[in-house]
Protein backbone atom coordinates (compact mmCIF):
# COMPACT_ATOMS: atom_id res chain seq x y z
CA UNK A 1 0.00 0.00 0.00
CA UNK A 2 1.27 3.72 -1.13
CA UNK A 3 0.86 6.80 0.66
CA UNK A 4 -2.19 7.14 -1.11
CA UNK A 5 -5.13 5.44 0.11
CA UNK A 6 -6.71 6.05 -3.35
CA UNK A 7 -4.99 2.64 -4.03
CA UNK A 8 -7.29 1.26 -1.18
CA UNK A 9 -11.03 0.24 -2.89
CA UNK A 10 -13.78 -1.66 -1.82
CA UNK A 11 -15.64 -2.51 -4.59
CA UNK A 12 -18.14 -5.40 -3.39
CA UNK A 13 -18.68 -3.46 -0.34
CA UNK A 14 -19.27 -0.35 -2.27
CA UNK A 15 -21.97 -2.52 -4.19
CA UNK A 16 -23.56 -3.90 -0.82
CA UNK A 17 -24.07 -0.45 0.48
CA UNK A 18 -26.33 0.53 -2.46
CA UNK A 19 -28.38 -2.56 -1.76
CA UNK A 20 -28.56 -1.59 1.82
CA UNK A 21 -29.57 1.57 1.34
CA UNK A 22 -32.36 0.41 -1.14
CA UNK A 23 -34.15 -1.79 1.26
CA UNK A 24 -32.90 -0.30 4.58
CA UNK A 25 -33.53 3.48 5.79
CA UNK A 26 -30.62 4.53 6.11
CA UNK A 27 -28.63 1.26 4.84
CA UNK A 28 -28.02 0.20 8.46
CA UNK A 29 -29.98 -0.85 11.88
CA UNK A 30 -28.06 1.45 14.15
CA UNK A 31 -27.20 4.96 12.88
CA UNK A 32 -23.67 4.89 14.37
CA UNK A 33 -23.07 2.06 11.79
CA UNK A 34 -24.16 4.05 9.29
CA UNK A 35 -21.80 4.51 5.91
CA UNK A 36 -21.75 8.62 6.55
CA UNK A 37 -19.87 7.71 9.42
CA UNK A 38 -16.64 6.21 7.35
CA UNK A 39 -15.13 7.96 4.55
CA UNK A 40 -17.11 8.16 1.04
CA UNK A 41 -16.84 4.40 -0.43
CA UNK A 42 -14.69 3.15 2.53
CA UNK A 43 -17.39 1.97 4.84
CA UNK A 44 -16.84 -1.97 4.84
CA UNK A 45 -19.60 -4.65 4.80
CA UNK A 46 -18.37 -7.35 7.45
CA UNK A 47 -18.77 -10.55 6.09
CA UNK A 48 -17.60 -12.51 9.56
CA UNK A 49 -15.40 -11.98 12.58
CA UNK A 50 -13.39 -14.01 14.94
CA UNK A 51 -11.71 -13.09 17.94
CA UNK A 52 -10.36 -9.60 17.42
CA UNK A 53 -10.43 -9.58 13.17
CA UNK A 54 -13.30 -8.70 11.19
CA UNK A 55 -13.03 -9.64 7.58
CA UNK A 56 -15.14 -7.72 4.74
CA UNK A 57 -16.76 -8.88 1.82
CA UNK A 58 -13.83 -7.39 -0.25
CA UNK A 59 -11.92 -10.09 1.14
CA UNK A 60 -9.75 -7.51 3.31
CA UNK A 61 -8.78 -8.50 6.97
CA UNK A 62 -9.09 -5.77 9.96
CA UNK A 63 -8.13 -5.43 13.46
CA UNK A 64 -11.53 -4.26 14.90
CA UNK A 65 -12.08 -1.95 17.78
CA UNK A 66 -15.29 -1.18 19.26
CA UNK A 67 -16.55 -4.36 18.05
CA UNK A 68 -20.33 -4.38 17.90
CA UNK A 69 -20.27 -0.69 19.39
CA UNK A 70 -18.93 -1.74 22.27
CA UNK A 71 -20.70 -4.79 23.02
CA UNK A 72 -18.92 -7.70 21.64
CA UNK A 73 -15.93 -7.54 24.46
CA UNK A 74 -14.81 -11.12 24.65
CA UNK A 75 -14.61 -11.10 21.31
CA UNK A 76 -16.34 -12.57 17.97
CA UNK A 77 -17.49 -16.41 18.35
CA UNK A 78 -16.29 -16.37 22.02
CA UNK A 79 -16.24 -20.38 22.87
CA UNK A 80 -17.63 -19.81 26.38
CA UNK A 81 -20.39 -17.54 25.29
CA UNK A 82 -20.83 -20.07 21.98
CA UNK A 83 -21.04 -23.56 24.11
CA UNK A 84 -23.98 -21.79 26.42
CA UNK A 85 -26.26 -20.70 23.12
CA UNK A 86 -25.82 -24.07 21.56
CA UNK A 87 -26.55 -25.79 24.78
CA UNK A 88 -30.04 -24.06 24.89
CA UNK A 89 -30.76 -23.39 21.07
CA UNK A 90 -31.60 -27.50 20.59
CA UNK A 91 -33.78 -27.16 23.74
CA UNK A 92 -36.53 -24.88 22.53
CA UNK A 93 -35.88 -20.73 22.98
CA UNK A 94 -39.23 -18.96 23.96
CA UNK A 95 -42.61 -20.68 26.03
CA UNK A 96 -45.22 -19.75 27.34
CA UNK A 97 -43.98 -19.64 30.49
CA UNK A 98 -41.16 -18.28 32.11
CA UNK A 99 -37.94 -20.76 31.75
CA UNK A 100 -35.85 -21.79 34.48
CA UNK A 101 -32.87 -20.63 32.74
CA UNK A 102 -34.33 -16.58 33.81
CA UNK A 103 -33.83 -17.96 37.24
CA UNK A 104 -30.47 -18.52 36.95
CA UNK A 105 -29.68 -15.82 34.81
CA UNK A 106 -30.80 -13.64 37.24
CA UNK A 107 -29.22 -15.06 40.23
CA UNK A 108 -25.79 -15.14 38.03
CA UNK A 109 -26.60 -11.28 37.73
CA UNK A 110 -27.44 -10.31 41.00
CA UNK A 111 -24.18 -11.72 42.22
CA UNK A 112 -22.16 -10.53 39.67
CA UNK A 113 -24.08 -6.83 40.42
CA UNK A 114 -24.26 -7.36 44.06
CA UNK A 115 -25.37 -3.91 44.75
CA UNK A 116 -28.60 -4.46 42.91
CA UNK A 117 -31.64 -6.75 44.27
CA UNK A 118 -34.07 -7.49 40.98
CA UNK A 119 -33.03 -7.41 38.15
CA UNK A 120 -35.76 -7.69 34.92
CA UNK A 121 -34.78 -8.45 31.13
CA UNK A 122 -35.06 -7.15 28.08
CA UNK A 123 -33.15 -7.11 24.30
CA UNK A 124 -31.92 -3.44 24.23
CA UNK A 125 -30.92 -0.69 26.01
CA UNK A 126 -33.72 1.57 25.22
CA UNK A 127 -36.26 -0.63 26.84
CA UNK A 128 -34.51 -0.78 29.91
CA UNK A 129 -33.65 2.98 30.02
CA UNK A 130 -37.46 3.57 29.29
CA UNK A 131 -38.18 1.62 32.00
CA UNK A 132 -36.43 3.10 34.17
CA UNK A 133 -37.50 6.57 33.59
CA UNK A 134 -41.43 5.23 33.91
CA UNK A 135 -40.64 3.53 36.60
CA UNK A 136 -39.13 6.48 38.90
CA UNK A 137 -42.49 8.53 37.21
CA UNK A 138 -44.54 6.19 38.93
CA UNK A 139 -42.99 5.92 42.20
CA UNK A 140 -42.57 9.51 42.77
CA UNK A 141 -45.51 10.88 40.92
CA UNK A 142 -43.55 12.90 39.07
CA UNK A 143 -43.28 14.08 35.73
CA UNK A 144 -39.97 15.54 34.78
CA UNK A 145 -36.79 13.74 33.84
CA UNK A 146 -32.91 15.34 34.73
CA UNK A 147 -30.87 13.66 32.17
CA UNK A 148 -26.76 14.10 32.26
CA UNK A 149 -26.33 16.93 29.08
CA UNK A 150 -23.09 15.72 29.05
CA UNK A 151 -23.50 12.47 27.57
CA UNK A 152 -24.37 11.23 24.32
CA UNK A 153 -27.17 8.53 24.16
CA UNK A 154 -29.83 7.50 26.71
CA UNK A 155 -32.58 5.69 24.44
CA UNK A 156 -34.38 5.76 20.86
CA UNK A 157 -37.61 6.39 22.88
CA UNK A 158 -39.43 10.20 22.86
CA UNK A 159 -37.69 11.19 26.32
CA UNK A 160 -34.50 11.20 25.21
CA UNK A 161 -34.57 11.63 21.53
CA UNK A 162 -36.73 14.93 21.53
CA UNK A 163 -33.96 16.63 23.39
CA UNK A 164 -31.71 15.78 20.31
CA UNK A 165 -31.20 17.57 16.88
CA UNK A 166 -32.91 14.75 15.76
CA UNK A 167 -36.37 15.31 17.38
CA UNK A 168 -38.46 14.83 13.89
CA UNK A 169 -42.09 13.73 14.72
CA UNK A 170 -41.83 14.25 18.50
CA UNK A 171 -44.45 16.89 19.98
CA UNK A 172 -42.79 19.79 22.57
CA UNK A 173 -44.91 18.40 24.68
CA UNK A 174 -43.08 15.44 25.45
CA UNK A 175 -39.53 17.59 25.11
CA UNK A 176 -40.45 20.23 27.75
CA UNK A 177 -40.73 17.21 30.35
CA UNK A 178 -36.92 16.70 30.00
CA UNK A 179 -34.09 18.78 31.48
CA UNK A 180 -30.59 18.22 31.30
CA UNK A 181 -27.79 18.73 33.96
CA UNK A 182 -24.37 19.09 33.59
CA UNK A 183 -21.54 16.44 34.46
CA UNK A 184 -19.57 16.79 37.70
CA UNK A 185 -21.36 19.93 38.89
CA UNK A 186 -23.29 19.23 41.88
CA UNK A 187 -24.24 22.99 42.50
CA UNK A 188 -25.68 22.99 39.01
CA UNK A 189 -27.87 19.92 39.64
CA UNK A 190 -29.31 21.03 42.85
CA UNK A 191 -30.21 24.58 41.47
CA UNK A 192 -32.35 22.38 38.77
CA UNK A 193 -33.54 20.25 41.53
CA UNK A 194 -34.47 23.46 43.50
CA UNK A 195 -35.79 25.23 40.39
CA UNK A 196 -38.48 22.31 39.44
CA UNK A 197 -38.62 21.50 43.46
CA UNK A 198 -40.84 18.36 43.55
CA UNK A 199 -41.15 17.39 39.54
CA UNK A 200 -38.08 15.72 39.03
CA UNK A 201 -38.88 12.08 38.93
CA UNK A 202 -35.25 10.68 38.31
CA UNK A 203 -31.66 12.03 37.50
CA UNK A 204 -30.18 9.64 34.73
CA UNK A 205 -26.22 9.98 33.62
CA UNK A 206 -23.83 7.53 33.17
CA UNK A 207 -21.35 7.60 36.19
CA UNK A 208 -18.59 7.61 34.66
CA UNK A 209 -17.31 8.87 30.84
CA UNK A 210 -14.13 9.83 29.20
CA UNK A 211 -13.45 11.23 32.57
CA UNK A 212 -13.20 10.06 35.89
CA UNK A 213 -15.78 11.40 37.93
CA UNK A 214 -14.98 14.37 40.53
CA UNK A 215 -13.97 12.82 44.16
CA UNK A 216 -17.24 12.74 46.10
CA UNK A 217 -19.38 13.90 42.87
CA UNK A 218 -21.26 10.28 42.68
CA UNK A 219 -21.41 10.12 46.17
CA UNK A 220 -22.64 14.03 46.43
CA UNK A 221 -25.14 13.01 43.77
CA UNK A 222 -26.77 10.23 46.14
CA UNK A 223 -27.11 12.77 48.77
CA UNK A 224 -28.96 15.33 46.28
CA UNK A 225 -31.30 12.36 45.01
CA UNK A 226 -32.01 11.81 48.90
CA UNK A 227 -32.71 14.82 49.78
CA UNK A 228 -34.96 16.17 46.75
CA UNK A 229 -36.99 12.84 46.80
CA UNK A 230 -36.02 11.91 43.24
CA UNK A 231 -34.78 8.33 42.00
CA UNK A 232 -31.20 8.00 41.15
CA UNK A 233 -30.33 5.93 37.84
CA UNK A 234 -27.20 4.88 36.53
CA UNK A 235 -27.02 3.86 32.91
CA UNK A 236 -23.94 1.46 32.80
CA UNK A 237 -24.75 0.47 29.29
CA UNK A 238 -21.18 0.96 28.73
CA UNK A 239 -19.55 0.96 32.02
CA UNK A 240 -20.96 -1.91 33.03
CA UNK A 241 -18.46 -4.54 33.10
CA UNK A 242 -15.86 -3.14 31.61
CA UNK A 243 -15.20 -0.41 34.52
CA UNK A 244 -15.71 -3.83 36.90
CA UNK A 245 -17.36 -6.79 36.89
CA UNK A 246 -20.26 -4.85 38.91
CA UNK A 247 -19.86 -1.69 36.35
CA UNK A 248 -19.23 1.57 37.65
CA UNK A 249 -20.78 1.25 40.44
CA UNK A 250 -19.37 -1.45 41.93
CA UNK A 251 -15.86 0.42 41.31
CA UNK A 252 -16.76 3.74 42.90
CA UNK A 253 -19.09 2.59 45.35
CA UNK A 254 -21.96 4.15 45.12
CA UNK A 255 -25.18 2.57 45.11
CA UNK A 256 -27.84 4.07 42.55
CA UNK A 257 -32.07 3.01 43.15
CA UNK A 258 -31.86 1.59 39.42
CA UNK A 259 -29.27 0.88 37.24
CA UNK A 260 -29.17 -0.37 33.61
CA UNK A 261 -26.77 -2.68 31.76
CA UNK A 262 -26.42 -4.05 28.13
CA UNK A 263 -23.39 -3.71 25.77
CA UNK A 264 -21.09 -6.18 26.90
CA UNK A 265 -23.76 -7.98 29.06
CA UNK A 266 -24.21 -10.64 26.29
CA UNK A 267 -21.26 -10.27 23.89
CA UNK A 268 -22.74 -9.33 21.23
CA UNK A 269 -26.27 -11.55 22.07
CA UNK A 270 -29.17 -9.30 22.22
CA UNK A 271 -30.01 -8.88 26.11
CA UNK A 272 -30.16 -5.79 28.20
CA UNK A 273 -31.03 -5.77 31.78
CA UNK A 274 -32.95 -3.32 34.33
CA UNK A 275 -31.76 -4.09 38.11
CA UNK A 276 -31.97 -1.99 41.59
CA UNK A 277 -33.68 -1.90 44.74
CA UNK A 278 -36.52 -4.59 45.21
CA UNK A 279 -38.61 -1.76 47.29
CA UNK A 280 -38.78 0.25 43.63
CA UNK A 281 -38.62 -3.05 41.38
CA UNK A 282 -41.84 -4.62 42.89
CA UNK A 283 -43.83 -1.85 41.75
CA UNK A 284 -43.24 -3.92 38.54
CA UNK A 285 -44.41 -6.87 39.87
CA UNK A 286 -47.41 -8.27 41.51
CA UNK A 287 -46.28 -8.49 44.98
CA UNK A 288 -47.83 -5.24 46.33
CA UNK A 289 -50.89 -3.10 47.09
CA UNK A 290 -50.59 -0.25 45.35
CA UNK A 291 -51.48 0.11 41.07
CA UNK A 292 -50.04 -1.84 38.48
CA UNK A 293 -46.76 -0.25 36.57
CA UNK A 294 -46.11 -1.13 33.42
CA UNK A 295 -42.38 -2.16 33.94
CA UNK A 296 -41.21 -4.53 31.12
CA UNK A 297 -43.06 -6.58 29.16
CA UNK A 298 -40.87 -8.27 26.36
CA UNK A 299 -42.04 -11.37 24.04
CA UNK A 300 -38.17 -11.88 23.51
CA UNK A 301 -36.76 -10.80 26.52
CA UNK A 302 -36.24 -13.77 27.59
CA UNK A 303 -35.17 -16.10 24.48
CA UNK A 304 -32.92 -18.55 26.56
CA UNK A 305 -30.24 -18.43 24.23
CA UNK A 306 -29.27 -15.06 25.26
CA UNK A 307 -29.47 -15.06 28.91
CA UNK A 308 -27.56 -18.17 28.39
CA UNK A 309 -25.07 -15.76 26.88
CA UNK A 310 -25.17 -13.40 29.15
CA UNK A 311 -24.54 -15.86 31.94
CA UNK A 312 -21.56 -17.29 29.94
CA UNK A 313 -20.39 -13.91 29.65
CA UNK A 314 -20.42 -12.72 33.38
CA UNK A 315 -19.13 -16.09 34.84
CA UNK A 316 -15.91 -15.55 31.73
CA UNK A 317 -15.57 -12.05 33.31
CA UNK A 318 -14.98 -13.03 36.90
CA UNK A 319 -13.07 -16.46 36.06
CA UNK A 320 -10.88 -15.14 33.70
CA UNK A 321 -10.34 -11.74 34.64
CA UNK A 322 -11.53 -10.08 31.67
CA UNK A 323 -12.16 -6.72 33.08
CA UNK A 324 -8.12 -6.36 34.15
CA UNK A 325 -7.33 -8.19 30.59
CA UNK A 326 -9.05 -4.79 29.01
CA UNK A 327 -7.34 -2.39 31.06
CA UNK A 328 -3.96 -3.81 29.99
CA UNK A 329 -4.67 -3.69 26.88
CA UNK A 330 -5.68 -0.33 26.35
CA UNK A 331 -3.11 1.15 28.68
CA UNK A 332 -0.60 -0.48 25.97
CA UNK A 333 -2.37 0.51 23.50
CA UNK A 334 -3.33 4.46 24.82
CA UNK A 335 0.99 4.50 25.24
CA UNK A 336 1.49 2.87 21.79
CA UNK A 337 -0.16 5.90 20.52
CA UNK A 338 0.33 8.70 22.53
CA UNK A 339 4.08 7.46 21.97
CA UNK A 340 4.44 7.69 17.78
CA UNK A 341 1.74 10.65 17.77
CA UNK A 342 4.35 13.09 19.63
CA UNK A 343 6.97 11.36 17.83
CA UNK A 344 5.07 12.44 14.70
CA UNK A 345 4.18 16.05 15.68
CA UNK A 346 0.54 15.52 16.18
CA UNK A 347 0.59 14.71 19.82
CA UNK A 348 -1.72 18.04 20.49
CA UNK A 349 -3.75 16.29 17.51
CA UNK A 350 -4.60 13.27 17.92
CA UNK A 351 -5.81 12.15 21.48
CA UNK A 352 -6.84 9.35 23.30
CA UNK A 353 -9.09 9.70 26.16
CA UNK A 354 -11.04 7.73 27.91
CA UNK A 355 -10.76 4.57 30.96
CA UNK A 356 -8.40 2.12 28.97
CA UNK A 357 -11.16 -0.35 28.95
CA UNK A 358 -13.13 1.97 26.51
CA UNK A 359 -10.61 4.87 24.75
CA UNK A 360 -12.04 7.09 22.39
CA UNK A 361 -9.68 9.26 20.38
CA UNK A 362 -10.38 12.83 19.46
CA UNK A 363 -9.36 14.60 15.92
CA UNK A 364 -7.97 18.02 16.27
CA UNK A 365 -7.34 20.67 13.54
CA UNK A 366 -4.70 23.42 13.41
CA UNK A 367 -6.31 25.07 15.80
CA UNK A 368 -7.27 22.48 18.13
CA UNK A 369 -10.70 22.15 17.14
CA UNK A 370 -12.68 19.22 16.80
CA UNK A 371 -12.35 18.01 13.14
CA UNK A 372 -14.46 15.93 11.02
CA UNK A 373 -11.86 16.22 8.31
CA UNK A 374 -9.19 14.98 10.49
CA UNK A 375 -11.29 11.99 11.84
CA UNK A 376 -11.72 11.70 8.04
CA UNK A 377 -8.50 11.17 6.75
CA UNK A 378 -7.19 9.25 9.80
CA UNK A 379 -10.01 6.54 9.32
CA UNK A 380 -8.84 6.44 5.77
CA UNK A 381 -5.32 5.37 6.92
CA UNK A 382 -6.27 2.67 9.35
CA UNK A 383 -8.56 0.78 6.84
CA UNK A 384 -6.19 0.89 4.56
CA UNK A 385 -3.36 -0.47 6.97
CA UNK A 386 -6.02 -3.40 7.96
CA UNK A 387 -7.67 -1.43 11.18
CA UNK A 388 -11.49 -1.01 12.02
CA UNK A 389 -11.55 1.69 14.31
CA UNK A 390 -14.42 4.44 14.94
CA UNK A 391 -12.75 4.28 18.48
CA UNK A 392 -10.44 2.35 20.30
CA UNK A 393 -12.30 0.70 22.28
CA UNK A 394 -10.73 -2.65 23.09
CA UNK A 395 -11.61 -6.42 23.10
CA UNK A 396 -9.96 -9.02 25.22
CA UNK A 397 -9.72 -11.09 22.44
CA UNK A 398 -7.02 -8.75 20.88
CA UNK A 399 -3.02 -10.07 21.71
CA UNK A 400 0.41 -8.32 21.62
CA UNK A 401 0.86 -8.64 18.15
CA UNK A 402 -2.58 -6.56 17.05
CA UNK A 403 -1.74 -3.64 19.53
CA UNK A 404 1.82 -3.35 18.29
CA UNK A 405 0.26 -3.52 14.60
CA UNK A 406 -1.72 -1.53 15.21
CA UNK A 407 0.13 0.94 16.48
CA UNK A 408 2.59 0.98 13.80
CA UNK A 409 -0.72 1.94 11.54
CA UNK A 410 -1.42 4.84 13.55
CA UNK A 411 2.04 5.62 13.01
CA UNK A 412 2.03 5.98 9.66
CA UNK A 413 -1.37 7.60 9.82
CA UNK A 414 0.27 10.23 12.15
CA UNK A 415 2.73 10.80 9.41
CA UNK A 416 -0.36 12.18 6.56
CA UNK A 417 -1.86 13.93 9.82
CA UNK A 418 1.86 15.90 9.93
CA UNK A 419 1.85 16.74 6.28
CA UNK A 420 -2.15 17.91 6.31
CA UNK A 421 -1.28 20.14 9.42
CA UNK A 422 1.44 21.64 7.50
CA UNK A 423 -0.44 22.56 4.65
CA UNK A 424 -3.23 23.61 7.13
CA UNK A 425 -5.59 21.80 5.04
CA UNK A 426 -6.86 18.01 4.73
CA UNK A 427 -8.70 18.14 1.92
CA UNK A 428 -5.67 16.36 -0.64
CA UNK A 429 -6.04 13.58 1.78
CA UNK A 430 -9.84 12.89 2.28
CA UNK A 431 -10.84 11.53 -1.68
CA UNK A 432 -14.62 12.55 -0.61
CA UNK A 433 -17.23 13.95 1.86
CA UNK A 434 -15.56 14.43 5.54
CA UNK A 435 -17.59 12.03 8.08
CA UNK A 436 -20.64 13.25 9.93
CA UNK A 437 -21.60 13.43 13.24
CA UNK A 438 -24.18 10.71 14.03
CA UNK A 439 -26.61 13.75 15.96
CA UNK A 440 -27.28 16.19 13.37
CA UNK A 441 -30.73 17.80 12.13
CA UNK A 442 -30.45 17.31 8.49
CA UNK A 443 -29.46 14.40 6.42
Amino acid sequence: MTEETEEFSLPRSRQANERLHALIPGGAHTYAKGDDQYPENLAPVISHGHGAHVWDVDGNRYIEYGSGLRSVSLGHAHPRVLEAVRREIDRGGNFVRPSIVEVGAAERFLATVPTAEMVKFAKNGSDVTTAAVRLARAVTGRPRVAVCGDHPFFSVDDWFIGTTPMSAGIPATTTELTVTFPYGDLAATEELLTRYRDEVACLILEPAGHTEPPPGYLAGLRELADRHGCVLVFDEMITGLRWSEAGAQGLYGVVPDLSTFGKALGNGFAVSALAGRRELMEWGGLRHSGDRVFLLSTTHGAETHSLAAATAVQTTYVEEGITARLHSLGERLAAGVREVASATGVGDHLVVRGRASNLVFATLDENGQPSQEYRTLFLRRLLAGGVLAPSFVVSSALDDADIDRTVDVVAQACAVYRKALDAADPTPWLAGRPVKPVFRRLV
